[in-house]
């Protein structure tokens, strides 16, 4: 062990218990704390620690070391202090475990198969590193499979993730609990390893959870004082305990984590019975204990070796010459979890349906969303086409149009932003926000847990993966809506990607998404970032012209129950299109949006703040150079390519010659799938006033009309295809390495 432990002081909690047949259940007395089946302990530790070497050895891969260590937290959890039922892993009041150390995935699944998860066998765990397709024991976590919470992997994610479900809690408690009806209380835990604290995800969610003093919470730090390069104290010296307590959190050490599964009990009941703070649990343990190198890196993320193995089985009296085995004993050790579970799913059942017979309309809301719907139709507080301005209308501000009725009227939406109210235009009327109920801001801007406006403070990362948590702690009962420049979604890109991973329907508001930005010059104007997001999958990410199309965008996301949606909004004021734009057919990506009067020579494809410049520009041409154009709207590329082959073909006219040309101040990667050339961006962009920004790059009618002239010309001449193989820089900005 790394002598930098020592540097803790045992933190003792008074907190009393009370043991009920082999499982926590409530508060007594502390002091005589004895747990039944403590005389297994030690075999039951035995037996899973070869278990992991045997599992980790038969493939030659995995990560043994980690799981080894926390044997004793795991059964500490699993058979003493965790809520859930293994009958039904998706039981609603069900405590939330998340492994944001998530390549420490076997300690999960071992434990799942001990205690009688139904698809978790002794074949799945083989499966665990193998070729098997059927697998369910992928080498880090994942939602879709059963009593997985959400899919972990990148470190810091789970931390953020498990502050949402805290979240979702204490929002959904606060909002309909009511005296002796406490239809909502659990507990969330999060193990973490050395990893998790020091990602900055991790940080940004740990200092919002104190902030909010989410007393259910508990993080329990599996301390080994190991990462893949050697020891901890070789890139970090933070004293943690100081570090959470000065986030706001109550902290409790263990300093055996190896084999005192009583300390450890103790522990994870003083965090449940917290009432003011969440609590972290920093518990001392041995990577690989048992391996002829315990407490050293090479047990982290490599099988032992055969040699080692029957080391570690020898170590632990276990026969060297067997493999994968798991005596009745271990299995009756936990044979009580499937039955207890049943107990606690029909407990809340009961509550439930005794809540719904004394509060019916509160009871009907609470079962819609358990269920994972809406509590009223959303559809008809979606504003009318009529309703918005005509006069030019910054994107941004009619999104506000659309997201503020969705937000006062659905209380799934769960609406926040990233130290930016005054401008994203997310706050409605009369919206309270999401705090702790005693506190008072100097600012005066306060509220409680029933509160639905999330400030998220500048962590656009932990935004996001928090946003990841409220979404899986139960899916369709609440949706969040984030909100911050497009420019700092590049900060908040990797919880975005977890939540397309998992298929976690949520909205994400960007503001501020093109040069039109203006003076606050290229640090803030995005240019590259919409190629990120177009590319991942399962994203929508959705570039609206003006507020009919932004209406459209909305109807596209709320329509999209695994799919979260960007939404990419304006600064500047767009002109609006009303007699073009159409809600209905942004749901295919794209679409005509107007026609030419004669055979077209040109399509011009424009997209969201820029597609003034593709309507100007087919004037232009129509008036001073006599070229017919037709103009193209195309706000979602991932909507349009989920189109039939003909409406594709009917709106592109690929059965024309006439060339295809986008017009988007982005760089021009991926267009070529759409369009023959492009007027778009090679460059950073620029200081300047928005109109003056534009001007500064070439995107004005005056400028781009000439050049597609001159293509048309050259296409008429050589034939369409003098352009295949050559996709046409029609800007030529400059780019990378030049003055």
């Amino acid at each position: 062990m790394s002598p930098s432990i020592d540097r803790y002081q045992r933190v003792t909690s008074n907190v009393p218990v009370k043991v009920v047949s082999s499982h926590i259940e409530n508060i007594n007395d502390v002091a005589s704390l004895e747990l039944e089946g403590s005389d297994q302990h030690d075999h039951v530790l035995r037996v899973f620690r070869c278990l992991i070497a045997d599992l980790c050895e038969q493939f030659a891969g995995g990560h043994p070391g980690g799981a080894m260590g926390m044997a004793a937290i795991g059964v500490s959890l699993w058979k003493y202090a965790m809520k859930y039922s293994p009958s039904n892993p998706l039981y609603f009041n069900r405590d939330r475990f998340v492994l944001s150390n998530g390549h420490t995935c076997l300690f999960q699944y071992t434990f799942m198969h001990l205690v009688g998860y139904e698809q978790m066998t002794i074949d799945q765990l083989k499966s665990y590193h193998s070729k098997r397709t059927d697998s369910i024991c992928p080498g880090h976590p994942e939602i879709e499979h059963e009593g997985i919470e959400v899919t972990t992997g990148p470190l810091g994610q789970g931390v953020a993730n498990a502050v949402g479900l805290a979240m979702a809690t204490k929002h959904l408690a606060a909002t309909y609990n009511k005296p002796d009806f406490p239809v909502v209380d659990n507990h969330t835990w999060c193990m973490i390893g050395d990893a998790c604290l020091q990602e900055g995800v991790g940080m940004e969610a740990v200092s919002l959870a104190g902030h909010w003093r989410l007393n259910n919470l508990t993080v329990i730090y599996d301390n080994n004082q190991i990462t893949c390069d050697g020891s901890v104290d070789m890139t970090c010296n933070d004293d943690v305990n100081g570090k959470m307590r000065a986030f706001g959190w109550n902290v409790i050490d263990v300093h055996d984590g190896v084999n005192n599964i009583t300390d450890i009990v103790q522990a994870l009941i003083a965090g449940r019975a917290s009432t003011d703070k969440p609590t972290f649990i920093n518990i001392r343990t041995i990577i690989g204990v048992g391996s002829s190198n315990a407490g050293d890196a090479k047990t982290h993320g490599a099988a032992f070796g055969a040699e080692d193995v029957a080391y570690i089985k020898r170590a632990f009296g276990m026969d060297p010459e067997k493999h994968f085995v798991v005596p009745d004993s271990v299995y009756d050790f936990f044979h009580e979890a499937r039955s207890r579970g049943q107990d606690y799913e029909k407990k809340w059942s009961d509550l439930v349906d005794a809540y719904s017979r004394k509060y019916p309309e509160l009871g009907k809301e609470f079962k819609l969303r358990v269920s994972g719907k809406m509590a009223d139709d959303w559809t008809r507080f979606i504003p009318a086409k009529g309703s918005f301005p005509k006069a030019p209308t910054p994107s941004r501000k009619s999104a506000g149009f659309v997201c503020n009725p969705l937000a006062e009227h659905l209380p799934s939406l769960m609406v926040g932003t990233a130290d930016l109210t005054p401008s994203v235009h997310m706050a409605w009327k009369g919206k309270k926000d999401f705090q702790h109920p005693e506190l008072q801001t100097a600012c005066g801007i306060n509220g409680d847990y029933t509160g639905r406006y999330i400030h998220w403070g500048v962590r656009e990362h932990a935004m996001a993966s928090i946003s990841n948590g409220l979404v899986a702690y139960n899916r369709g009962t609440i949706l969040p809506v984030t909100s911050s420049f497009f420019m700092f979604y590049i900060y908040a890109a990797p919880g975005i990607r977890m939540g397309a991973l998992q298929g976690l329907q949520q909205i994400h508001i960007a503001t501020h998404d093109s040069i039109g930005t203006g003076e606050d010059g290229p640090t803030h104007q995005p240019i590259a970032l919409a190629n990120l997001y177009r590319s991942m999958p399962n994203l929508l990410y959705m570039r609206p012209c003006d507020s009919e199309e932004v209406a459209g965008a909305f109807i596209a996301a709320m329509s999209a129950p695994r799919t979260p949606t960007i939404i990419s909004l304006s600064r500047q004021a767009l002109p609006q299109y009303p007699e073009h734009t159409d809600r209905d057919k942004v749901q295919k990506g794209g679409y005509v949006l107007m026609e030419a009067t004669e055979p077209a020579d040109v399509t011009l494809i424009g997209i969201g703040a820029e597609l003034n410049f593709a309507v100007a520009t087919k004037e232009l041409l129509e008036t001073e150079y006599g070229v017919s154009a037709r103009v193209v709207s195309f706000p979602c590329q991932r909507l349009f390519d989920a189109q039939s082959w003909e409406y594709r073909k009917s709106v592109l006219r690929w059965d024309t010659d006439a060339p295809r040309v986008v017009i988007e101040a982005y760089a021009v990667n991926g267009w070529e799938r759409y369009a023959d050339a492009g007027f778009c961006m090679s460059s950073f962009g620029k200081s300047l006033p928005g109109k003056e920004a534009y001007d500064y790059f070439g995107f004005s009618a005056e400028n781009i009309a000439p050049k597609v002239k001159e293509l048309v010309e050259e296409v008429k001449r050589d034939g369409v295809g003098c352009l295949r193989g050559d996709f046409r820089d029609l800007n030529g900005t400059l780019g990378w390495g030049t003055e």
